[in-house]
């Protein structure tokens, strides 16, 4: 399982189809994590002053039907080049904030 964090909007605007966000049209690939920790560091990272709800996406990376590679220099991360099937995101869980942090399951 590969972790992915996206703000609920965003979700919630891309339909039901495969989710495509911008930095695959940009980057060339969806930006995941290795586990919940690393995703929840992504979180305070790059989403601290987001509002809610922010959500984690738990990704089954058999079910994706797009290459994983794992990339990056020191910690490797996944990186889905392609759009993420709806019916590989086997969970959705909504993070919450404590002492102004991201937090969740």
């Amino acid at each position: 399982m590969i972790f992915h964090v996206v703000p609920g909007p965003q979700w919630s605007a891309a339909g039901p189809g495969p989710y495509a966000p911008a930095s695959l049209a940009s980057e060339g690939f969806v930006h995941c994590s290795a586990d919940r920790t690393s995703a929840l560091a992504v979180a305070n990272a790059l989403y601290a002053d987001a509002p809610a709800p922010l959500l984690l996406l738990r990704v089954d990376e058999a079910k994706l039907g797009a290459e994983v590679r794992w990339e990056g220099k020191g910690q490797a991360f996944p990186h889905v080049h392609g759009p993420i099937a709806r019916d590989a995101v086997v969970e959705v869980a909504e993070l919450r904030r404590e002492g102004g942090r991201w937090v969740g399951p």
